[in-house]
């Protein structure tokens, strides 16, 4: 993390979900999940700045606003006044985002940007914030929003994904994760998962006590087995763009040992042994001829 008193580098790790079902429906139409998030090695960098006042984002090679419509903007924006108090004089920063992630891909990226801000911006200012303080920030934004400022490699999430327990991370696996290169609303999704879902009882069905808490969650003892993926929403997802079941099964034809889409979507994801890194280089080399946006990652440990 290269440092000096007036500038600070940051990696922001992108996440794929390894479980995630929906477990009801808030008055204000959010919905309340239980899910896993497991932290991977894509990531990316944010160059934070001192400077005298103000606000200024950067974001190069990118297609994302440099003004309020940016999460990022709106994370310092957010510490700048939550801080005031302890803030001496007026200061400002500058933000540079070098994208890595692919945009709207259910990877986490804008909240995971958005966390290194917050962090980010303590250590620059050296407000001493307390973890608590950041994750109050960090839920105003965006509910992954808590899970990138928790240092944890993987994480149990419940309530509408603010609710955090540590996790066992995967360890042992390959990934390789396919951006099929269009985005997918995250709301219209969740939109229509609520109308497929009218009439049905959902409920945890891997859990020995059908609970969404924590004490019903297995992995926050062990790690989570490829057998046990789900993603509820990929149903949704997946019917109005056949792109993500071709995907999906073209990851296990190459060697994965599971396959999923993450999230929202529409990214999806091959879980590869690892004695079997041979055939997840050779996948990934040949996924990336038709799909540019493909990374052959590992998960995060520690």
């Amino acid at each position: 993390m290269p440092t000096t008193e007036q500038t600070l580098e940051l990696d922001a790790p992108a996440k794929i979900n390894l479980y995630l079902r929906v477990t009801g429906r808030r008055a204000d139409g959010y919905h309340y999940l239980a899910t896993l998030m497991q932290k991977i090695s894509l990531f990316d960098r944010v160059l934070l700045r001192r400077i005298d006042s103000g606000i200024r984002v950067h974001c190069p090679d990118s297609s994302l606003p440099e003004d309020e419509g940016n999460l990022v903007y709106r994370a310092a924006c957010l510490f700048l006044q939550t801080m005031a108090p302890r803030l001496y004089g007026s200061l400002g920063v500058e933000v540079t985002l070098k994208k890595n992630i692919p945009l709207a891909a259910g990877l986490g990226g804008g909240s995971s940007d958005a966390a290194a801000v917050l962090v980010g911006m303590d250590q620059l200012f050296a407000t001493g914030c307390s973890e608590a303080e950041l994750l109050t920030m960090g839920s105003r934004l965006g509910a992954d929003v808590p899970l990138f400022i928790v240092d944890w490699p993987a994480a149990w999430a419940t309530g509408i994904g603010d609710r955090l327990r540590p996790a066992v991370p995967l360890a042992g696996y390959r990934v390789v994760l396919v951006n099929p290169g269009f985005s997918v609303e995250t709301g219209w999704v969740y939109e229509n998962f609520a109308l497929t879902a009218v009439g049905k009882k959902i409920n945890l069905k891997n859990f020995d006590d059908q609970q969404a808490d924590d004490a019903g969650c297995p992995f926050i003892r062990r790690a989570i087995r490829p057998g046990e993926l789900v993603n509820e929403l990929e149903a949704v997802t997946a019917g109005k763009f056949q792109e993500i079941y071709s995907l999906r099964q073209r990851l296990l034809k190459g060697g994965a040992v599971a396959a999923m889409m993450t999230g929202s979507g529409p990214s999806v994801f091959g879980l590869f042994t690892g004695q079997e890194e041979e055939k997840a280089v050779a996948c990934g080399r040949e996924l990336s001829r038709e799909f540019p946006k493909t990374f052959l990652v590992s998960p995060l440990t520690s």
